[in-house]
């Protein structure tokens, strides 16, 4: 389905029930953010912020739930979308026999081509005002966490173009304001528009960028999507909404964007001005991304329609809105996946935890020895799942959208020292337990059934139900503050500690000595974590965990003492320090809002027509807190 504009989609929303008007005023800094991050969490409605102190109101969370997601991509279902692509695929690859076969694909020729984006003469809406005088400082551009460096605009379609061949590309990147007329433009080194920077700056050029907001809320999803390079966007956006996107020629650049959208920012990057620090940001891993350096980007012209509508979204400790855009790229994308490069993938997770880029969960079929390892480095070689930091292969029957189901099979089918794999290779720049940046250990776990030729052993004695005596536990080792063996008492063999972390090689010290007593004979993997955080939130101690751990580095095995017995590994979640683990990297802090700015909210929710009041979120990660700001000390 096509959205004529963004407010065509605000109404769709209010007529399914999934859209709260709040006229009370709520300040952009921070405010929106702690009533969003409460509703997030709830997997509330969008939220429609009308009175922000200038001219514009704020859509947000428009895309936070399934609902909403398939709302916004015009399907009931979006694995609806991916069996659409595979038969797509079938049918243009497939074999012709006869001329009545090839006549037959004309019509499906005809509405592939009806899906090209097309540029359209005279003004769109989206011009339908221009600022006189620019001023990004007009709009109500969100400042989301305590230690930002300032105000971000977190939703922004940006159009570039390759200066060689003209070739589009429209990403999303954060974009920090400065002052009316500067921003910074947060690309990072291994994208399309960084790229593209590279070529403008060979060539001595400024390079131009327009940047869109609002419109049909698809061109928001395909901006983020890991498209193959040279694949237009815009022809991604047109297939899912069955209606080609109009484009129309920006005022001040030479640049085209979707007639339709509400704001359009036209500006440049200059190659060769010195960059601007940027940051720090509350990202999307939970964590602050640092500051660091990033192009100046100059606006020239600010375009927009009447009444527009300035769409926003915050990121932080998920579950939040991206972890649905997310969940539409692995369900839109298992298809070409599927076709193009590992036929025996059945499905694909990323769970929430995991933050898109540290966890992924891959079911197969399988057919011979090896095959999850095939698998996995095939992954780790397809666009953006090479920042895929641990992976899992299962096959059999289990449904990977469970993950205790997950847990159980891998706890089954998992001998430590001899199915799981590690090597090195490139990292999300956003991943702070690299030693390196953007450079990193990765993770693979063989969780399939294994065939002969597979196993360490065939005498090896299956797991057995085992107890822990956690206060004789707890009296031999002082600094283990806290166990959680829920999942052990569920037969799965994995139990997550918390600990004091004092001393270099602790975490390994520690670990041997556990593996050896018999309370821990019958257990095949233990989670360190440090001891501030609350272990008996399972999905706190995963996301923690993925997003702490470097696997290669921060693995530590215990090989079977003979082939009658199990294997064991331990792995480090807790914060890497120079005085206790040689990291040299500053290490970033989690996201939290401040004690005031809870209290407001508190004071003025039953003005906001969200019903009950929603305890915040940070009232329990206040308390986990590293000292310093955006930077632990």
């Amino acid at each position: 389905m096509a959205y004529k504009n963004l407010q065509h989609y605000i109404q769709a929303l209010e007529e399914a029930g999934e859209l709260v008007r709040i006229k009370e005023f709520v300040d952009p800094k921070l405010q929106i953010t702690e009533i969003v991050d409460r509703v997030s969490k709830q997997y509330g409605p969008a939220l429609l912020f009308e009175n922000t102190g200038t001219d514009f109101p704020v859509l947000i969370n428009s895309m936070g739930n399934y609902k909403r997601m398939c709302m916004a991509l015009g399907v009931e279902n979006m694995d609806d979308i991916s069996k659409e692509i595979e038969g797509l695929f079938k049918m243009l690859t497939g074999p012709k026999d006869n001329i009545m076969d090839k006549l037959k694909m004309l019509p499906k020729l005809g509405q592939i081509s009806s899906w090209m984006p097309k540029v359209v003469s005279g003004r769109g809406e989206c011009q339908e005002v221009v600022m006189k005088d620019p001023d990004i400082t007009k709009f109500p551009v969100l400042t989301c966490w305590p230690e930002d460096g300032g105000p971000f605009i977190t939703l922004p379609v940006i159009h570039t173009k390759d200066p060689n061949t003209g070739i589009r590309n429209v990403g999303m990147y954060r974009m920090q304001v400065f002052e009316p007329t500067l921003t910074g433009m947060h690309w990072h080194k291994h994208k399309v528009s960084a790229r593209h920077f590279n070529e403008y700056k060979k060539l001595g050029q400024k390079m131009p960028v327009a940047v869109a907001l609002g419109g049909d809320p698809v061109y928001t999803y395909a901006a983020t999507a890991p498209l193959p390079d040279g694949i237009d966007e815009y022809m991604l956006a047109g297939f899912l909404r069955k209606k080609k996107v109009e484009l129309v020629q920006c005022l001040t650049q030479d640049i085209q964007v979707p007639a339709d959208a509400d704001i359009i920012i036209e500006g440049y990057v200059d190659p060769q001005e010195d960059w601007i620090w940027e940051g720090p940001f509350g990202d999307h891993t939970g964590y602050y991304s640092l500051a660091d350096w990033y192009p100046r980007f100059h606006i020239t012209c600010i375009t927009h329609r009447k009444n527009a509508v300035y769409p926003a979204t915050i990121v932080g400790i998920p579950p939040q809105e991206d972890a649905w855009i997310g969940k539409a790229t692995e369900r839109i994308f298992l298809a070409p996946i599927k076709m193009t490069m590992v036929p025996e993938i059945i499905d694909i997770v990323l769970p929430m935890e995991g933050v898109f880029h540290n966890l992924v969960i891959v079911k197969i079929k399988k057919d011979y020895p090896g095959q999850a390892l095939k698998v996995m480095n095939s992954m780790w070689g397809a666009g953006q799942m090479m920042f895929t930091k641990m992976m899992v292969v299962v096959d059999g029957d289990v449904d990977i959208q469970d993950n205790l189901a997950v847990a159980k099979y891998i706890s089954e089918n998992v001998d430590p020292q001899n199915d799981i794999i590690y090597t090195n290779g490139p990292m999300d720049v956003l991943d702070h337990s690299c030693s390196k940046l953007a450079f990193g250990g990765k993770m693979g776990i063989d969780a399939t059934k294994k065939l002969p030729e597979e196993k360490r052993s065939e005498s090896i004695a299956p797991v057995t139900k085992s107890n822990i005596n956690k206060e004789n536990i707890y009296t031999k080792f002082s600094e283990i503050k806290d166990i959680n063996d829920v999942l052990l008492n569920m037969g799965i063999s994995l139990v997550i500690i918390s600990i004091e972390k004092n001393r270099k090689g602790h975490i390994a010290e520690i670990n041997k000595q556990l593996f050896e007593l018999k309370d821990f004979k019958q257990v095949k993997i233990i989670i360190y974590l440090e001891h501030t955080i609350d272990i008996s939130d399972l999905a706190d101690a995963v996301w923690r965990f993925s997003n702490n751990v470097d696997p290669k580095r921060d693995s530590h095995t215990v090989n079977a003492f003979d082939d009658n017995e199990i294997s064991h590994v331990g792995f480090d979640g807790t914060r890497k320090t120079l005085a206790f683990d040689g990291f040299n990297r500053d290490w970033p802090n989690i996201l939290a809002n401040t004690q005031e700015i809870i209290d407001e909210i508190d004071a003025k929710w039953d003005k906001l027509g969200l019903g009950p009041l929603i305890p915040s979120p940070s009232r329990k990660y206040l308390k986990q807190l590293y000292e310093g700001g955006a930077v632990a000390k």
